[in-house]
């Protein structure tokens, strides 16, 4: 994986199913990604919200780094919440 600096997110939730499908599909394509969030979510034992995540910790978001955004932006495409 890329240094932190050269990561982009290309994708936030707090869907725990559109996450997951995410990170399926990602790996389909063999693209490497970071989650970051994804364990700090019921940390703080407030669950989440209406909107999808939680107030504190905010939505889970997946990155990747530059050079594969383009792709991974493209097979997302289709992802809505």
């Amino acid at each position: 994986m890329s240094s932190e600096s050269d990561l982009i997110t290309i994708f936030q939730s707090g869907n725990q199913a559109v996450i997951a499908m995410v990170k399926s599909i990602l790996d389909g394509a063999e693209i490497p990604y970071l989650v970051k969030g994804e364990n700090l979510q019921n940390l703080f034992g407030l669950g989440v919200i209406g909107t999808g995540f939680n107030l504190i910790a905010g939505p889970v978001e997946i990155q990747v780094s530059r050079k594969d955004e383009p792709a991974a932006r493209e097979l997302l495409a289709e992802i809505e919440e």
